[in-house]
């Protein structure tokens, strides 16, 4: 299995969503592997295909003031914020030569985003009926600390993740995330209790943790594979988390 990685740095969003349509089209016609793109966005709101324009509770001139443009994608799922401090990932990946199934493919980002917080010290996993990665739903206090949203054209994927290393929490004020009201975004930063300069915003500790996500992702899209095998011979396993 061949997964070429690019870490694009900070990247503002257009620039991103035009690179990866450019890496799907590439995909399609077979000039390139199957890629993972890593990057750090600029501030920015984006709209998935059920948000609302409602779901965006800030005014016009606030976010003008603030420099943060909104826009309509074509991924799943509603609203979001991307900004700085914060991991996105976007893979690229014909799902049928694998061959995996959209399910577990789901899944198996799900599952990549715990092992990075893990790798902080962080315990998240999904939630059943709700895309993401999610901390505290033992306590009856869930917390999402990573966002999901994909987009699935001629069999390839792309959007993908977003996951709260540093990312300023404040900002998600501007929108209902995921057109959920009241819904409690945290951090990595938040959940360890981190204050000072390691709360500040990190394009260094985002590549940290995309290498992470790069490194577990391979690990649990081989898992996806097999899993997807099993469903389409009727047999079931077990998927750890």
């Amino acid at each position: 299995m061949e997964l070429k990685v690019e870490w694009l740095g900070r990247l503002r969003y257009r620039e991103a969503w035009a690179l990866q349509r450019a890496r799907h089209a590439a995909r399609d016609a077979g000039q390139i592997a199957d890629t993972l793109l890593l990057v750090e966005h600029e501030p920015v709101l984006t709209l998935g295909r059920h948000a609302r324009d409602e779901h965006v509770i800030a005014s016009p001139d606030e976010l003008a003031r603030r420099g943060i443009e909104v826009i309509r994608v074509e991924r799943g799922g509603e609203v979001t914020y991307h900004g700085p401090g914060q991991l996105v990932a976007y893979p690229i990946v014909r799902l049928r030569e694998l061959p995996v199934l959209l399910r577990p493919f789901v899944r198996a980002l799900e599952l990549t985003m715990g092992d990075v917080a893990a790798r902080y010290g962080v315990a998240a996993a999904p939630r059943p009926g709700y895309p993401g990665a999610w901390v505290g739903e033992q306590s009856g206090q869930p917390r999402k600390l990573g966002a999901l949203g994909l987009r699935v054209e001629r069999g390839i994927s792309y959007h993908g993740i977003a996951l709260n290393i540093t990312t300023r929490l404040e900002d998600f004020g501007l929108i209902d995330p995921c057109g959920m009201a009241g819904l409690d975004v945290t951090s990595v930063a938040r959940e360890l209790g981190w204050s000072g300069p390691a709360t500040a915003p990190s394009t260094a500790a985002v590549e940290q943790a995309g290498a992470w996500f790069a490194e577990a992702f391979l690990i649990r899209l081989a898992a996806a594979i097999e899993e997807s095998a099993q469903q389409r011979s009727g047999t079931r396993t077990a998927v750890g988390v």
